[in-house]
């Protein structure tokens, strides 16, 4: 039987394509970002690296096991004190007031409260396969971006951090705990978490274009 992931990424191919070849992560890859769109991505990524602890914190008291919940637990430690780390520290180098920006856009708002919902409502492996749609994008497009010249250090910092041990061991995880529970998933059960991906690589095309929109200031 093929392996879960490998059949979620046939299977959503296109909708993977059309995110990892998204006018922002073309941009972060020709040097080209705009400041004011990074600025605003960093604040709405920001607070949904925020919403992401909430999600793991729903998977690992979902989680069955003490193997994985010592796994999830060690991600909220990399998520608490490494990323929101980045942010703060980010913020203040470039005298970002979060404040100023509205994080309750509606390409915002939707990803940030769709991924929630997976997780507070769907099972384990529910939230598993969202945020394996999420890591695996990132780690794709990141390991691409980081051929190429990033001048702004604030900005390559951003995509090391989503090509680092730490978080490619954490995607790499994600994926191998959907083929292990795939190999006991009837058709009907995959299918749906092949849709459960499908649906956050759309919040996640329309999250990231949000940083475009002008007006995003509250």
């Amino acid at each position: 039987m093929e392996k879960l992931s490998e059949f979620i990424l046939r299977e959503n191919r296109s909708v993977f394509e059309e995110m990892v070849a998204h006018r922002f992560v073309e941009d972060v890859k020709a040097d080209r970002l705009p400041k004011p769109v990074f600025d605003r991505y960093l604040v709405f990524e920001g607070a949904f690296v925020e919403t992401a602890i909430s999600i793991f914190a729903y998977a690992t008291a979902k989680a069955e096991t003490m193997s994985d919940r010592r796994w999830l637990i060690g991600v909220l430690d990399a998520l608490a004190n490494h990323q929101i780390v980045y942010f703060e520290r980010t913020f203040a180098a470039l005298d970002i007031n979060k404040n100023d920006f509205d994080v309750d856009l509606p390409a915002v708002a939707r990803f940030r409260d769709g991924m929630l919902a997976i997780a507070r409502d769907g099972s384990f492996i529910h939230t598993v396969a969202a945020m394996f749609a999420a890591e695996w994008m990132y780690l794709t497009w990141s390991r691409q971006a980081e051929q190429n010249t990033i001048s702004d250090p604030l900005l390559a910092e951003w995509v090391g951090l989503h090509t680092d041990e730490t978080f490619t061991s954490q995607a790499t995880w994600l994926k191998d705990r959907l083929d292990e529970e795939g190999a006991t998933l009837d058709e009907g059960e995959r299918a749906h978490l092949s849709a459960v991906f499908a649906t956050v690589m759309r919040l996640e095309i329309d999250f990231h274009s949000a940083a475009y929109e002008r007006g995003t200031i509250a």
